[in-house]
């Protein structure tokens, strides 16, 4: 006999959180494991642009982090091929040497202490929405993980190579989830691996959608409490797990050789 038919909406949300929060495993990767999980499927979402973009997270020596090798696509990394550096990104471990453009992930794990990882990419639909120079618009349910959480740098500042382009981008992304930077592409700043994977693969399909709802029409706003509402239910840890675990069983079956380490 159905007992749940006369619950309110936030008992049903509740209930099922609680139900998610028991449900989904954590599957045990490493932070290696998922960092080389995140670039291939992120490879795999149309975020590859030759050799330009970083992803890193938080090494476990404070001030360090991983990031991939310059010289090696998205597709290529593994979770041996990862190198730790420090702050001025100098290679604590690895070979190779890293983007100089990782220069202003240092400045953002410096601003934002609940940052663990940072995605950096110039997907197709984000690089052509960023060169229309309007934010990201957040107008459909499915997007709402982004809705209030994702910045705008209205000008260009250049190659981020320097450190005045990283006081720029950071501050410009302020507490938000993500950035939309104008004629340039994208930065998700997760809590964690996962939620950073899925909002990067997300932000595309954001930009996608805009792009063809804009040649269409005008696009018409969600009610602001409902809005609220959903992105809150959409954007939890075990949400982000799942996610993210569904990307990386998905990479895997396509990039075998991303892990090294079998039995993960």
């Amino acid at each position: 006999m159905a007992t749940t038919f006369t619950a309110s909406k936030s008992e049903l949300m509740q209930s099922a959180q609680d139900r998610f929060a028991s449900t989904f495993t954590d599957p045990g990767w490493t932070t290696r494991q998922k960092l080389a999980l995140t670039c291939r499927a992120l490879f795999d979402a149309g975020h590859d642009s030759g050799l330009a973009g970083q992803i890193t997270a938080r090494a476990e020596q404070p001030g360090s982090y991983y990031t991939q090798r310059l010289g090696l696509g998205f597709d290529e990394i593994t979770e041996d091929n990862l190198l730790v550096v420090d702050e001025d990104l100098n290679v604590l471990a690895g070979d190779g040497m890293a983007n100089p453009a990782n220069r202003f992930h240092s400045w953002i794990y410096r601003a934002r202490p609940d940052v663990q990882c940072i995605v950096h990419t110039h997907p197709f639909h984000v690089a052509a929405l960023s060169m229309l120079e309007v934010p990201l618009t957040v107008s459909h349910m499915d997007t709402t993980p982004l809705y209030d959480d994702c910045a705008f740098l209205a000008k260009w500042p250049g190659v981020p190579v320097g450190n005045e382009e990283g006081e720029i981008i950071s501050a410009a992304l302020g507490d938000k989830k993500a950035i939309l930077l104008a004629h340039h592409g994208q930065i998700v700043a997760g809590a964690s691996v996962e939620e950073a994977c899925s909002l990067a693969v997300l932000i595309e399909r954001a930009a996608k959608l805009q792009l063809a709802a804009m040649a269409a029409g005008t696009i018409q706003p969600l009610p602001e409490q409902l809005a609220r509402e959903a992105h809150d239910w959409t954007l939890t840890p075990k949400r982000s797990q799942a996610n993210f675990a569904y990307y990386a069983r998905r990479a895997l079956r396509r990039h075998p050789d991303a892990l090294t380490q079998q039995g993960a």
